[in-house]
């Protein structure tokens, strides 16, 4: 008996030293995900300390005397739009690509802060398995979505206003990719979240996804023939896995398959509308971000979309092959720089990471390890919706 008792108590002690993490006990991980957990690891662990001190900012913080909106509904004005100069008390005028750093964006800031705090606590659970972390991404969750002190409303009419013109519009759409990330943290985290939180979390996604997809504004950039409607797919593509909505996810893999993919990429794997655009680089290299996460959040096993392929050869792999030399070296590109901002491009691209995951490239992955994985520039952040990369693995 004694010989048994002993045996037990170390087998019990050997199980005990190799205890799994959430992490670790995915023994199949890609060299991809490997990689990333490796660059990575130090900078989520600084930025979850960080996140681990921070105390929720929602929409109710601010606010702006332009709004059309109530105290909880969230509120932008359209970056490229400014005084004129003809008319300085009229409506604004555009001047695409040129920032304007006087239009109202707190509530976009406090969105990405709280991805970034969100993305943070998410990553470091997921390489640790530490419960403090998702304790604390309760507390933000609660207060953006479920406190009705401090909840945003889940719609989007006044976002992307232009001042004497529209009190909102169906561009301000995207600004929500910043969410993206939130919902992609609670599946992260969902096992140690209670059961009342993620219900409530899930139903304020359900809800939005919800107007995403029959409301006005929603359906006129499910429509936009650019970057604009493949950010409106990714999103609702993303909120959709949360709610396990399949459905839905079934849908956005038709659009990209026959509208998104076929209609904005060339034959040669450029997009000739972000080509035609004042800022043709970040825009190319954006809007194949947009496309690439498109095929990590719905590729399954029946429907692979790194695979796909339309009738006359396009693809997420052509589009990257196109774009990735000059990612690589930006002295390759042949049209006009940016007109803002051209500098602060590229930075670690998830079309990068994600697609040297999908097709073992590891050029591609050795370039993603040398680029900025931490950018402080305001406009890239903007238009980088992912940023904690091992959290969508």
């Amino acid at each position: 008996m004694k010989k048994i008792f002993a045996a037990i108590l170390i087998a019990v002690t050997t199980l005990t030293q190799f205890a799994f993490t959430p992490d670790q006990a995915k023994p199949d991980k890609s060299p991809a995900e490997k990689v990333a957990g490796q660059t990575l690891k130090k900078q989520i662990i600084t930025e979850a300390a960080w996140a681990m001190q921070q105390q929720p900012v929602t929409v109710t913080a601010s606010s702006s005397p332009r709004s059309a909106g109530g105290k909880h509904d969230f509120f932008s004005e359209a970056d490229y739009f400014w005084p004129d100069p003809k008319n300085p008390d009229g409506p604004y005028i555009n001047r695409d690509g040129m920032t304007n750093p006087d239009n109202f964006v707190e509530h976009r800031k406090a969105m990405i802060r709280f991805s970034k705090i969100i993305g943070a606590l998410a990553s470091a659970y997921k390489l640790t398995g530490d419960v403090k972390y998702v304790n604390q991404a309760v507390i933000h969750l609660k207060a953006w979505f479920l406190d009705p002190e401090t909840l945003m409303n889940p719609s989007l009419w006044f976002a992307q206003a232009v001042k004497g013109q529209f009190t909102g519009r169906n561009y301000g759409i995207i600004d929500t990719i910043h969410l993206m990330e939130v919902a992609q943290g609670i599946i992260v985290m969902e096992k140690a979240m209670d059961a009342e939180t993620t219900a409530g979390v899930k139903k304020w996604f359900a809800d939005y996804t919800q107007w995403l997809m029959t409301s006005k504004p929603g359906i006129q950039e499910r429509d936009v023939k650019n970057n604009h409607a493949t950010c409106w797919a990714m999103q609702v593509a993303s909120f959709a896995k949360l709610c396990q909505n399949n459905a839905v996810l079934d849908s956005i893999r038709v659009r990209y398959k026959t509208i998104l993919l076929p209609r904005q990429m060339g034959t040669d794997g450029s997009f000739p509308l972000e080509l035609e655009r004042t800022k043709p680089y970040g825009y190319s290299i954006f809007n194949l971000d947009a496309m690439t996460m498109l095929c990590q959040i719905l590729s399954s096993q029946q429907d692979n979309l790194w695979d796909f392929e339309t009738a006359d050869g396009k693809s997420i792999k052509k589009g990257i092959n196109y774009l990735y030399p000059f990612v690589a070296d930006k002295t390759k590109w042949t049209l006009k720089p940016d007109v803002m901002y051209w500098n602060n491009w590229p930075v670690a691209q998830p079309f990068l990471l994600f697609g040297a995951n999908a097709y073992s490239e590891n050029t591609w992955l050795t370039t993603w390890r040398k680029l900025d994985h931490n950018p402080q520039v305001e406009e890239v952040i903007r238009n980088l919706p992912i940023r904690h990369p091992l959290i969508w693995f």
